[in-house]
């Protein structure tokens, strides 16, 4: 559980805690045991609109990317990677991302590197809160662990948690938009 605290204003412009509890939109994977995604906040314009008291922004469908010109923040806890996991088929990797409400983000039909690989056309703060992970890139993968924070730019990748322990991450995801020249080498 994902404690959220949101403030706002009252009808004076002073300001309140509009909501304490937990976040109200968890997201599970039944090819992921023990995976879960909690969406904290979305926004939906840049700049985002400021209002008193703003109306609950994250309750379902999933969606796994931030609206245009909107951001998400969420909290994703991932279980040591399992055999199932690991071994998964094209398909079954397609059916994940489906799940997650973004199918065609999947990209390990093009790269057979990892069953989880993935891109999207946003720029991810990835910060690590507990636990180890490895970000699996193309022709290399990088070791994270608590405190470190990587910066993603709509690059092909997966999570690998290989250790013996959880690991949770948050990711503030920014939308954005490839450059015409990259967007021409990554068709």
């Amino acid at each position: 559980m994902v404690r959220r605290v949101v403030t706002g204003h009252d009808e004076n412009g002073r300001v309140i805690v509009v909501s304490d509890g937990p976040a109200p939109f968890v997201h599970t994977a039944a090819a992921r045991v023990g995976y879960s995604s909690t969406d904290i906040w979305r926004t939906n314009a840049t700049p985002a609109p400021i209002v008193a008291n703003a109306p609950e922004p994250t309750l379902g469908p999933r969606r796994q990317l931030p609206n245009k010109q909107g951001t998400v923040i969420r909290i994703n806890r991932i279980e040591p990677e399992s055999v199932a996991v690991r071994n998964m088929s094209q398909e079954e990797a397609k059916k994940a991302f489906a799940a997650l409400g973004n199918e065609k983000a999947s990209t390990f039909s093009q790269t057979g590197r990892h069953p989880m690989m993935h891109r999207t056309e946003t720029i991810d703060y990835a910060i690590v809160l507990s636990g180890e992970i490895y970000c699996v890139l193309d022709d290399s993968e990088v070791l994270l662990k608590v405190g470190d924070v990587l910066v993603q730019c709509g690059t092909n990748h997966a999570w690998s948690n290989r250790s013996n322990a959880v690991c949770e991450i948050a990711f503030i995801l920014i939308d954005g938009e490839f450059d015409s020249g990259l967007a021409a080498k990554l068709a």
